[in-house]
């Protein structure tokens, strides 16, 4: 009978708070030093994209904002007819050398 771990349901993730501590063991900083600059690279990132403005991250992709507008849709629960309205979403293309390497990757482990 194999063993059953909850962990092993769930998506793994990269969170900010690794971020901050790969900073700590591989470049020194302290704790504090490493998560103020984990959130203030995010805080640029969103600022950016908050103004329109594009993130490009040479190596990795890019940060988009892209306007949708008004479209016809559906309630799910009652099937009623609705308008939705216009909104701009964040949207991630990555580059080049990702794809290649995220396929290298998946080849690799087939």
């Amino acid at each position: 009978m194999s063993d059953f771990f909850v962990e092993s349901l769930e998506t793994p993730s990269l969170t900010k708070a690794m971020l901050a501590e790969s900073l700590n063991e591989n470049l020194g900083l302290n704790v504090r030093e490493a998560k103020d600059m984990v959130d203030s690279v995010f805080e640029l990132m969103s600022a950016a994209l908050i103004s329109g403005e594009d993130v490009k991250l040479s190596g990795f992709g890019n940060f988009q904002i892209r306007a949708k507008a008004t479209r016809p849709g559906r309630n799910p629960k009652t099937g009623e007819a609705v308008t939705i309205p216009p909104r701009r979403v964040a949207t991630f293309r990555a580059s080049n050398a990702l794809k290649e390497q995220i396929d290298l990757t998946t080849s690799q482990a087939d």
